[in-house]
C-alpha cells in the first residue's frame, strides 16, 4: 500500500510504503463493536468517584441510645447515627473508593487503533509529512504551514473548523510543540501516545515523520 508525502508548503515529495496490519484492516460491524467497547472502556476508566455520602460510621454524633429500649411506647432504636434518622448516615449511597476500571485487552486495543487509521485513511484524513523545520518556536510559521496544507485536495477543513486536526510527532520536538500550541482546532502528541479517543475527537491526522512513526505503530502488533 502506497500514499504519498508532503512537505510543510503542501507539496508533493514522494511515497512511502504502509503496512497493511496498520493501515489496510477493513471496517464492518464487528470493527465498530470492537471499537465501541474500547471506547467504552477507556472512558469508564478515566472516570473517578467525586460523590462520597457518609455512612453511620463517619457522621458526626453521640453514640447514645436516644431512649430506653423498653417501657417508652416508641421503637427501639440503638443510635442517632442510623440511616433512618435525619442527620444519620446514608444507606447504599455513592462511595469515593469505588473502582470503575475495567481491564483492556492489549491486542484487542491495538486491532481497534489500527482500524481507525486503516478507516481516517481510506477516506482521505490522513496527511504524511516529511518534517516540521522550525529554527525556532513561531506561532506565524505554524498558521502558514496549515494554511499550505488546506490546499491539498481534501483537508480545506484544517482551517478554522473545531477539532480540524490531530498533529502526530515521530518524536518530542520543542519548537514544533511551542509554535502549535496555542491553535484551539488542533491537538499534537507523539505517535507513541497515540490512543482511539484521540483519534475519534479530531477529524484530520496530520503524521510528521512518517518513516519514523510507522516504526513505531508497528512495535505495538510484538
Amino acid at each position: 500500500m502506497e500514499a504519498k508525502i508532503y512537505n510543510q508548503e503542501g507539496k508533493e515529495t514522494g511515497e512511502i510504503k504502509l503496512p497493511l496490519e496498520v493501515f489496510g484492516l477493513s471496517w464492518n460491524t464487528k470493527t465498530e463493536r470492537l471499537v465501541r467497547q474500547m471506547v467504552d472502556s477507556m472512558m469508564t476508566n478515566k472516570r473517578t468517584g467525586t460523590a462520597h455520602a457518609k455512612i453511620r460510621g463517619e457522621v458526626s454524633g453521640t453514640g447514645r441510645k436516644p431512649w430506653k429500649q423498653k417501657g417508652t411506647g416508641q421503637a427501639r432504636h440503638g443510635s442517632r447515627r442510623s440511616p433512618i434518622w435525619i442527620g444519620g448516615g446514608v444507606a447504599h449511597g455513592p462511595r469515593a473508593d469505588k473502582n470503575y476500571s475495567r481491564k483492556i485487552n492489549k491486542k484487542m486495543k491495538v486491532k481497534a487503533l489500527f482500524s481507525i487509521l486503516s478507516k481516517k485513511l481510506s477516506d482521505g484524513e490522513i496527511i504524511l509529512i516529511d518534517n516540521f523545520v522550525f529554527k525556532e518556536p513561531k506561532a506565524k510559521e505554524a498558521k502558514n504551514i496549515l494554511t499550505s496544507l488546506t490546499k491539498i485536495k481534501g483537508f480545506d477543513s484544517l482551517k478554522g473548523r473545531k477539532n480540524a486536526c490531530f498533529l502526530i510527532l515521530g518524536e518530542k520536538d520543542n519548537n514544533i510543540l511551542k509554535s502549535f500550541g496555542n491553535f484551539s482546532n488542533l491537538k499534537i502528541g507523539q505517535v507513541k501516545d497515540l490512543n482511539i479517543l484521540d483519534l475519534l475527537q479530531y477529524r484530520n491526522l496530520i503524521i510528521v515523520n512518517p518513516k519514523k512513526s510507522i516504526e513505531i505503530l508497528s512495535l505495538k502488533l510484538k
